[in-house]
C-alpha cells in the first residue's frame, strides 16, 4: 500500500469520526432542549397547582408540604427583597430581583416529604453557614 493510499485511508477515517462527533452533538442538543421545555412543563404545572390549591379549588392536603415549601421560600425571597431595598435606601439605583412565580428554580431539589422545615432552621444549602461566616467576618472588619 503506498504513503498515499494511506493518507486517503485515515482521512477518509478521520473524516467519518467528524461526522459521528457532529451527528452526537447535535442529538445531545435536541435532548438538552428537550429536558429544558420539560422542566419549564414541570414548572408551569408546579405553579398552576400551587394557585389552584392556594384560590380552592385543588385540594392540596397531599400536597401540603410542598405548597408550604413553596410558600416558605417566596416569604424568604420577599424578606430578602425588603432587605435589598432598605440597603439600597431611597433613589438607590439597585433594584431587588422579582419574585420567582414557580414552585422552584429548574434543576432545584423536590422539598422535603416530611414537611417544611422548622422556624429557624438553615434551609438555604451546605454552602449557607460558610457564607454566613464570612459575611459575618467581613463585617467584624468594618
Amino acid at each position: 500500500m503506498s504513503l498515499l493510499d494511506q493518507l486517503t485511508q485515515q482521512a477518509g477515517r478521520i473524516a467519518g469520526d467528524v461526522q459521528e462527533s457532529i451527528k452526537r452533538a447535535r442529538v445531545q442538543g435536541e435532548r438538552r432542549l428537550l429536558e429544558r421545555q420539560h422542566r419549564a412543563a414541570l414548572e408551569e404545572l408546579g405553579a398552576k397547582a400551587v394557585s389552584l390549591i392556594n384560590d380552592g379549588g385543588l385540594d392540596g392536603t397531599p400536597l401540603s408540604a410542598q405548597v408550604a415549601a413553596v410558600e416558605s421560600a417566596r416569604m424568604e425571597i420577599e424578606a430578602k427583597d425588603a432587605e435589598i431595598a432598605a440597603l439600597t435606601g431611597p433613589g438607590g439605583s439597585a433594584t431587588p430581583a422579582p419574585a420567582a412565580e414557580s414552585p422552584a428554580g429548574a434543576g432545584a431539589p423536590p422539598p422535603s416529604p416530611t414537611g417544611p422545615p422548622a422556624p429557624g432552621a438553615s434551609t438555604a444549602g451546605p454552602g449557607w453557614d460558610a457564607a454566613e461566616r464570612f459575611f459575618a467576618r467581613d463585617n467584624d472588619n468594618h
